[in-house]
């Protein structure tokens, strides 16, 4: 069933006889269901005709060459035929009074620019499809997006206001929301055909994305003049070619009066020679996030890579190599490596393992079987011996508490190795230290960060210590605290003090001058990632 009424039809005729396709007579008369945009053009081009007929004139979209002349309507005074004048690319009136288009049935559209007729037919289609799959992404649905260039708004924009003048006359009204989004026809129009041709779903909620950049050199001008009218709507903005983006120009076309803009463009719009271009084609997957946890036994390995000044000071560190494996099997394009808190490069860890979470960019591979999974930890495990890895997994963006960090711990056990001078081992220093319970330690900022750090005085708390003396001076301490002392960093000036910029700390509790000679993180105890069966 034709969508259009006997109301429509003196807007299709205005429409169609300054240059607008048949799926955008659609959008104007707000016919918003799908079935009739997904006609073929000619079909649509034959039934606009039959609609489009009365008694005193036949309407004839596809004439070759015919003589022309100007349209003349059965009514005067309303506008129309000075409209209607015989403009390239639109249509007019022959001498035996029907109308014909000027060229052939496929004129290039002065409102779509094409992009509701060239770009909806399968050839198209079949070389997207065709990038798609040469692009070596693995798949299962696809959402597919598209840019148009921002002068579309304004050519929308145009017609509308002369819809409206024209609904006006007969006590009809159109809001700019009761148009039909071009976004949305060719979305009608064209998913089923993509998902037919590559066999998978649209699914507005995949990771994998197929967009489509459309551009118009010819009517690049067409939003100057918004920058003259409403220049602060059209600011620069880093990694932007152009002011005119879509967003801007939609801020100006609110704010712009009706007069105003019927005085600086044609309504409607001036016909175009060409239809669209392609800019580009491009295929992309979302992030996927691969997680476990890292025990490191080396005291020369970083945990992200030690560069100073552009010169690397060790060769290798935790994240390179985690990540570099991830990054090969994954067929990924970059990553970001995020854990619970850090250790300095002479620190261990020990016990269950730090947890990481590593944000791996546009991978090609995506689908693992928990086997698969398994066997590239063993991989990874297998090329070094300064680390381990355990429980690794795929886990949801949602799930990794990106970028919290140390904040994200509900505490930390530290394994520091302490010398002590001069003063020899007594029981009661023994007792005294297992007796402190979330003992409150008063920071200034450390020396080691003064310089890039302002000054000032950070609490930290100690839940729990605990002495095992191996000699008179020299004893491992166990210490339980809380989630913001997670640099290892914190833990060597509670010992030794940071010339007193640390109080209280282990010198001054027993009263001796106190030294680290090593330390080990003991566990992180954080609930995430679930651990995994072995």
């Amino acid at each position: 069933m034709f969508p259009l009424t006997e109301e429509n039809k003196r807007v299709a005729w205005l429409l169609l006889s300054t240059g607008t396709c048949p799926r955008c007579i659609f959008r104007f008369c707000a016919v918003d269901f799908q079935a009739p945009y997904k006609l073929p053009y000619k079909e649509l081009l034959d039934e606009l005709q039959k609609f489009l007929e009365t008694e005193k004139d036949t309407f004839i979209l596809e004439a070759p060459n015919p003589p022309l002349k100007k349209i003349r309507l059965q009514e005067s005074g309303d506008g129309i035929d000075n409209l209607s004048q015989n403009r390239e690319g639109g249509v007019s009136v022959t001498e035996d009074g029907s109308i014909a288009s000027r060229n052939s049935y496929f004129n290039v559209c002065n409102v779509c620019l094409g992009v509701l007729q060239e770009f909806c037919e399968k050839e198209f289609i079949k070389k997207v499809c065709r990038k798609v799959e040469t692009s070596g992404f693995e798949f299962t649905n696809l959402v597919f997006s598209v840019s148009f260039p921002p002068q579309l708004s304004v050519r929308e924009h145009a017609a509308w206001l002369l819809v409206k003048q024209e609904m006006g006359k007969q006590s009809l009204s159109l809001g700019r929301n009761d148009i039909v989004q071009l976004k949305e026809a060719y979305k009608w129009i064209t998913h089923p055909l993509f998902s037919e041709e590559l066999g998978v779903p649209i699914d507005g909620k995949s990771l994998f994305e197929v967009s489509v950049v459309f551009a118009h050199p010819e009517t690049l001008a067409d939003c100057h003049f918004l920058g003259a009218i409403c220049p602060d709507c059209f600011k620069p903005a880093k990694n932007k070619q152009s002011v005119f983006t879509r967003m801007a120009v939609m801020k100006a076309l609110n704010k712009i009066k009706e007069e105003d803009f019927r005085k600086q463009f044609p309504c409607p719009p001036n016909s175009p020679k060409a239809v669209c271009t392609v800019l580009e084609i491009e295929c992309a997957h979302g992030a996927v996030f691969v997680a476990g946890r890292y025990n490191k036994y080396s005291r020369n390995l970083p945990q992200t890579p030690w560069i100073i000044d552009g010169e690397r000071k060790l060769e290798s560190s935790v994240e390179e190599l985690i990540s570099d494996h991830l990054l090969t099997v994954f067929k990924a394009e970059s990553f970001n490596f995020s854990s619970s808190g850090r250790e300095d490069v002479d620190v261990r860890t020990l016990g269950n393992g730090r947890p990481f979470a590593i944000e791996l960019v546009n991978p090609h591979r995506v689908h693992f079987t928990s086997q698969e999974i398994k066997e590239l930890q063993q991989k990874i495990n297998n090329s070094s011996d300064k680390i381990q890895v355990r429980d690794l997994q795929l886990v949801t963006r949602n799930s990794a508490p990106w970028g919290l960090e140390g904040a994200m711990q509900e505490s930390m056990k530290w394994f520091p190795f302490v010398q002590s001078t001069p003063k020899t081992r007594k029981s009661k220093d023994d007792r005294l230290i297992k007796s402190m319970e979330d003992l409150k330690i008063d920071q200034k900022t450390p020396l080691r960060v003064l310089h890039r750090r302002p000054l000032a005085v950070r609490t930290r708390v100690v839940h729990t210590m605990e002495t095992d003396y191996v000699d008179e001076h020299h004893f491992r301490l166990h210490l339980k605290t809380q989630a913001g002392t997670t640099n290892p960093s914190y833990i060597k000036e509670f010992v030794h003090g940071d010339f007193g910029r640390t109080k209280p700390n282990i010198g001054s509790l027993l009263d001796v001058t106190a030294d680290i000679l090593e330390l080990d993180v003991e566990s992180v105890d954080v609930d995430w990632p679930p651990a995994l069966d072995d």
